[in-house]
């Protein structure tokens, strides 16, 4: 199945009549270098491995559930549909905590079960046991749920707060301590043009926006920083290795932050995205 609106729906804008001055900036949707020791396995056959799924359900429209493409070794790339991936994935110990198995890092038949019911429970596929890149996000999105702000980062105002967490790829909304929008996941600037950190505030909302310099479509955005802006994207949101600044959301995620977001709201900004 091809892969379409692969690098669209990404990036900012130039804007001359409201806020400070722009900077345009769109992000990237390549895949890992191959250097890095992973490959994505067949799209179509990846898709196959996660049962009951129609096939209408697989390239969603806008707002749709997609499902999520993890990295498996390459070594590993070929392995037969349904059977369990005997490597320790990069994310193996964070997924035996969160799971609750011993957290050794070491793959065992036990772990392996726990593992691909929890991708099949989050649409990871293949769903092979080999907790990798995107099962790490997608646990650190659940882990950040329980208390997103226990570490004390995102400061505590009576106005609505949007708080980008760079560290952990999740942003959410809070006022007054309360959170008023659970975390999401979110995709921030790729190596070398990183999302910059800071407090700011959102000066320009375009429910229809396209950028002017990539020509691309920036569903529901809310630019914060010289271009920087949060905006909805129709690809996968663990794919790639990043924007080029933006806060790229889920189209669903981004609509709904429209609606609870106004000019001037707050956005603070903090940590570093992680590599890998």
């Amino acid at each position: 199945m091809k892969r379409t609106l692969v690098a669209l729906l990404a990036g900012a804008s130039l804007f001359p009549l409201a806020g400070p001055p722009a900077v345009a900036v769109a992000p990237s949707a390549a895949r890992p270098a191959a250097s890095a020791g992973y490959a994505p396995a067949a799209r179509n056959a990846a898709l196959d491995l996660v049962p009951g799924i129609p096939r209408s359900a697989r390239r969603p429209a806008p707002g749709g559930r997609q499902l999520h493409i993890e990295y498996v070794p390459r070594s590993e790339a070929g392995s037969r549909a349904g059977r369990c991936i005997r490597s320790a994935g990069p994310f193996q110990r964070q997924a035996e905590r969160y799971l609750r198995r011993r957290a050794d890092g070491r793959q065992s038949a036990g772990d392996c079960r726990a593992i691909r019911r929890f991708q099949q429970r989050h649409r990871i596929a293949p769903a092979t046991g080999y907790a990798g890149p995107v099962t790490g996000a997608v646990v650190r999105l659940l882990r950040a749920r329980k208390d997103p702000n226990r570490a004390g980062h995102c400061p505590v105002r009576q106005e609505r707060t949007a708080c980008v967490d760079l560290d952990r790829q999740v942003m959410w909304v809070q006022q007054a301590g309360r959170v008023i929008f659970d975390p999401v996941p979110i995709r921030s600037g790729q190596p070398t043009m990183e999302t910059r950190t800071g407090t700011y505030r959102i000066y320009l909302r375009r429910r229809y926006h396209i950028s002017n310099l990539y020509h691309t479509p920036m569903p529901f955005a809310q630019f914060f920083d010289r271009g920087e802006a949060f905006h909805g994207v129709d690809d996968d949101i663990y794919e790639g290795l990043g924007s080029h600044g933006c806060i790229n959301l889920t189209w669903s995620d981004a609509r709904n932050l429209w609606y609870l977001l106004k000019k001037h709201d707050l956005v603070y900004v903090w940590g570093r995205k992680p590599s890998g």
